[in-house]
């Protein structure tokens, strides 16, 4: 009888991708997957510590598999090992807790069996460019995620990520392209370059833009789309590679604001102003074609006052972003911010992450507007409600009815209504959708 292990994952793309090596080794071993809370002999969670939310949500995922399943070998891997070991070991049940450092290899720990206490197992993060062995062979059906870096030098005054995670390094150019060509003759349409500061990749003097480069001529590798990237580190080189028909680089830029205030930049010890940010992103918008720019923004930062709000509220309106992700500052141990006196209260950073949102919402309605009526090339991942959804490339979420089987494959698809957070639209030459 084979062994079932469980696999939970919390956080970015960066962990998901991590998630997956992982979920290769355990299949390469002989391990049957199942659904997280079903029974199973392992259980691996893969943390986040960027928030005390995440923090949170990281030990409510712990306990909830312990109680489904009290006998299981119970391994908790990720950013939270490697900063919160000491609370996570006492959460009675937990056999290991392993750093970043050796997080990939936690089988071999696994193996090893358990212990009376806890083996904690959080080594010091090496600053080394770095190799991923990687085993996978079943089928890919959906948008995958390629890790190409890890760590930060950036040292922002609000995130704990450097610690967790260490400093910046890159992948190995020909290793990361065995991964890739592994994930395209397994079905993968479309590659998401994932890391923490992907933009600051540099291999033996390679750039990501020789990453795109090296990635673009594989055969069957319809798309590449870049996860969030820092605008200090994009090269505008990355304009031209977008509006090339020929190449796989997806017209989508994700680039964290944070804040529209210089004061508070200049607190968060961010590397950029207000105007510089600004136009950066209104050249993108103008030089390639169809771009959507997704964003960050955080409310509630110390020190941060109405005005400064209000400087943000103003950027993001008169910015050509397509939409915001809205996050409530959380104080983290150990960074320069959580030093910093003055506060915001709980109740104001609410009310200011609702707006955001508003905002958000509205410039979403209006980006979608843009592209009513057109048709466009839509990747379809999965069943939704009796239709399907996928993504364009530009990242528009579409759903669209069809009685064909549609999972990870293309179908040219005219875009009839923006409904929220995503459109309707129809299969070209199908009748026309109704309301949402």
């Amino acid at each position: 009888m084979s062994r079932r292990a469980s696999l939970y994952t919390l956080g970015c793309r960066l962990n998901q991708s991590e998630s997956n090596i992982v979920r290769e080794k355990l299949e390469a071993r002989g391990y049957e997957i199942v659904p997280f809370g079903a029974p199973a002999e392992l259980g691996i969670i893969n943390t986040c510590t960027v928030t005390n939310e995440a923090d949170a949500k990281s030990r409510k995922a712990i306990r909830s598999f312990i109680r489904r399943n009290p006998e299981a070998y119970v391994a908790v891997i990720g950013c939270y090992s490697q900063m919160g070991y000491q609370a996570l070991s006492e959460i009675e049940g937990v056999d290991l807790i392993v750093g970043n450092q050796e997080k990939l290899n936690v089988l071999d720990f696994v193996e090893a069996g358990k212990n009376e206490q806890p083996l904690v197992v959080r080594d010091t993060i090496l600053r080394d460019d770095f190799t991923i062995e990687t085993a996978g062979s079943s089928p890919v059906t959906q948008r995958a995620n390629l890790k190409i870096q890890d760590g930060c030098d950036f040292m922002c005054s609000f995130c704990v990520i450097p610690f967790a995670r260490g400093r910046a390094r890159s992948r190995d150019l020909d290793n990361l392209m065995g991964e890739a060509r592994g994930l395209v003759s397994r079905g993968a349409k479309e590659l998401v370059l994932t890391g923490v500061n992907i933009g600051t990749y540099d291999w033996r003097g390679h750039t990501i833009l020789d990453v795109l480069d090296r990635l673009n001529p594989i055969e069957g590798l319809d798309r590449i789309r870049i996860s969030s990237i820092e605008a200090t580190t994009i090269p505008t080189g990355i304009f031209e590679i977008m509006n090339d028909a020929d190449h796989a680089l997806t017209p989508y830029l994700h680039i964290p604001l944070q804040s529209g205030s210089n004061r508070v930049l200049d607190l968060m010890r961010r590397k950029y102003t207000r105007e510089d940010l600004l136009g950066f992103v209104e050249k993108a918008a103008r030089e390639v074609q169809d771009l959507c720019i997704g964003t960050d923004i955080m409310v509630g930062f110390p020190g941060e006052r109405q005005e400064d709000f209000e400087q943000t509220c103003d950027l993001f309106e008169r910015g050509p972003f397509s939409y915001a992700h809205v996050f409530k500052y959380s104080e983290r141990d150990g960074t320069a911010a959580a030093r910093y006196i003055e506060k915001v209260e709980d109740e104001e950073k609410s009310r200011r992450s609702a707006r955001i949102r508003r905002l958000s919402a509205s410039k979403l309605t209006r980006f979608h507007e843009r592209f009513r009526g057109r048709s466009m090339p839509v990747l379809f991942e999965q069943q939704l409600d009796g239709c399907w959804s996928g993504y364009t490339g530009n990242y528009i979420r579409v759903t669209a009815c069809s009685n064909d089987i549609l999972d990870n494959r293309f179908r040219e698809v005219v875009l009839e209504k923006s409904c929220g957070d995503l459109m309707r639209g129809r299969i070209a030459e199908s009748q026309p959708v109704g309301m949402c």
